[in-house]
């Protein structure tokens, strides 16, 4: 037994088993402060405030200059809140499944950031352990685990994450929970197949599922942002749409579904629901970050740093945390597209999904071989190819357009005899007629001054 723990352990193995360990911390530390984040973000965008009163004094005196600190502790009020709210179950509902929907939704989501490559490689000096011996003194990968199918394991955990949502939807009991975990599952499956398709396009022209080697192909080669920016969009839009982030937030239309497939959890249970929808969130932005955005690499005054063949020490917390910042990013950039953007009805969520993304990952992937085969995989040509794809969606929508004699788009239906439809001969008068409610200052203007 001893042998096989000497073995087992080694400097792989310790390093890996740290950043299994920190990354969930990390993870769950930027789910409670990407909450705090998105309400100041969307506070700042509808001009108002947004949380500035929890600090971490607790009410103490000793703490007082803890007091108010930028509200940075209302993710831990909001966390106590969950805790000791009442935790309701109704009375007709599968109990069991229940109870473990919310779970199965959490778990795929935390899991997934077990590949990513934060800190590239590191030279690991060797050190002796109590009873294992000496370890270390050879070159690691700074992840949790290193894996030969590293993209095929980031979508099949990716793609399990609709079963809680599912099965909470069903298990509830009730029709709007129903309909809100069957429109989650239509979305996801939908979204998977041009998500996979932009996927595909980049594992084309890198040539490898080792995420690593995808980062050392963008440092040589560039961002695959810049060559491929079809492929990007259409990954992070339906990265969006597999997190339940609006504008593809159906499942949980408050106007039309009171909560969707959550409505009737409370406390913890709807506390994990709230966790996966972040977590799977990050889990998608480092995902974009790794494919199209070169991972840890910073191409300007990164002093050489943030380069795959650099080990050191501080090479890799520099990596960690250029990755991390590429990561908060992109998941700001959700949050300003959802308090941007309207959301979308369900059935243009299909449609934009079966009738636009589809055929356009299509085109994607076929253009992508093309250039593959005649070996024009470089910035320019992809480029270029880009480009060209472009004009040919452009020019395919209008013919379409042209042959159904019909467009997709929302078109301003007029409310006769309102204010922008006015009857014939009508006189539309919108300014108010008395002369004080059209002064600036009413008092200050009208009333003489001393």
């Amino acid at each position: 037994m001893l042998e096989f723990i000497r073995d087992l352990v080694d400097g792989q193995f310790i390093v890996s088993a740290l950043v299994l360990a920190i990354g969930v911390h990390a993870v769950l530390g930027l789910v409670a402060y990407g909450v705090y984040l998105e309400r100041k973000i969307s506070a700042y965008i509808q001009d108002r405030i947004g949380p500035n009163r929890v600090g971490f004094d607790f009410g103490l005196p000793f703490l007082k200059f803890l007091k108010g600190c930028l509200a940075l502790g209302q993710p831990l009020a909001d966390g106590i809140k969950f805790f000791v709210k009442e935790d309701f179950t109704p009375t007709n509902v599968d109990k069991v499944l229940f109870t473990l929907a919310p779970v199965f939704a959490v778990v795929p989501a935390l899991i997934g950031f077990v590949v990513m490559p934060w800190g590239g490689y590191w030279d690991m000096p060797a050190f002796t352990l109590p009873i294992i011996g000496e370890v270390g003194g050879e070159v690691v990968s700074v992840t949790g685990a290193e894996v030969h199918i590293g993209i095929i394991y980031l979508l099949a955990v990716a793609s399990i994450g609709v079963y809680g949502v599912t099965l909470g939807g069903w298990a509830s009991n009730n029709k709007y929970s129903m309909l809100g975990g069957l429109r989650a599952t239509a979305q996801m499956i939908s979204y998977e197949i041009p998500l996979g398709l932009a996927l595909l396009s980049t594992l084309l022209i890198t040539g490898t599922f080792m995420p690593n080697e995808i980062v050392a192909y963008q440092v040589e080669n560039g961002w695959m942002m810049l060559s491929m920016p079809l492929a990007a969009l259409l990954f992070y839009v339906c990265g969006l749409a597999e997190s339940n982030r609006a504008p593809f937030d159906n499942a949980e239309a408050e106007q039309e579904l009171v909560g969707g497939f959550h409505t009737e959890y409370s406390s913890m249970r709807f506390a994990l629901y709230f966790l996966a929808e972040y977590a799977h969130l990050v889990t998608a932005c480092s995902f974009f970050v790794l494919l199209f955005a070169g991972g840890y690499h910073l191409p300007v005054l990164d002093f050489g740093l943030t380069h795959p063949e650099t080990t050191g020490l501080l090479a890799m917390f520099v990596k960690i945390g250029v990755f991390a910042f590429k990561v908060v990013l992109m998941v700001c950039l959700a949050m300003v597209v959802r308090w941007s953007l309207p959301r979308l009805r369900y059935d243009q969520v299909m449609m934009l999904g079966w009738q636009a993304m589809i055929p356009a990952g299509m085109l994607i992937i076929v253009v992508t071989s093309v250039m593959v085969y005649f070996g024009q995989t470089t910035l320019v040509p992809m480029l270029l190819a880009n480009v060209g794809m472009l004009v040919v969606m452009l020019l395919a929508q209008h013919v379409f357009a042209t042959i159904y004699g019909r467009s997709t788009s929302n078109r301003r239906i007029g409310m006769w005899g309102s204010r922008y439809s006015p009857m014939e001969g009508e006189r539309i008068v919108t300014a108010p007629t008395n002369a004080m409610a059209r002064e600036d200052r009413p008092v200050q203007g009208t009333a003489p001054s001393i």
